[in-house]
């Protein structure tokens, strides 16, 4: 059975760099055709796809985010990491993992992590 694990700072204070580390469970980060997805969800707004990176380490983010984001990943621990940097209050949000199929669909979730960025 697959899981994704979400792990987050909780608080994180504005202007400093929001980690979220993805934890993947009974599958390979690094199997075709399979990308790893990072959403959100702010309070009382849509869903929110951050970025992703694919099975071969290429990753990929949201054109709003371009300049703030990068993803890695640690394949000994099975794992990847979305890095936010200069985050404001409006990065508040709940954070989620998610894999992807390899054509936008997205059939398995974390449970979600929520991530408050308040002095």
């Amino acid at each position: 059975q697959v899981q994704l694990q979400e792990s987050g700072p909780g608080l994180v204070l504005p202007s400093q760099t929001l980690s979220l580390t993805c934890s993947v469970l009974g599958a390979s980060i690094t199997a075709s055709p399979y990308h790893w997805v990072v959403i959100r969800q702010p309070p009382g707004k849509g869903l929110e796809w951050m970025g992703a990176m694919d099975y071969t380490g290429h990753w990929y983010t949201r054109l709003s985010l371009v300049r703030r984001t990068s993803l890695t990943r640690d394949t000994s621990k099975n794992q990847f990491t979305l890095r936010l940097d200069s985050v404001t209050p409006e990065d508040t949000a709940v954070y989620y993992c998610a894999r992807d199929t390899g054509d936008f669909s997205w059939d398995l979730w974390g449970q979600g992590t929520q991530v408050t960025v308040s002095s």
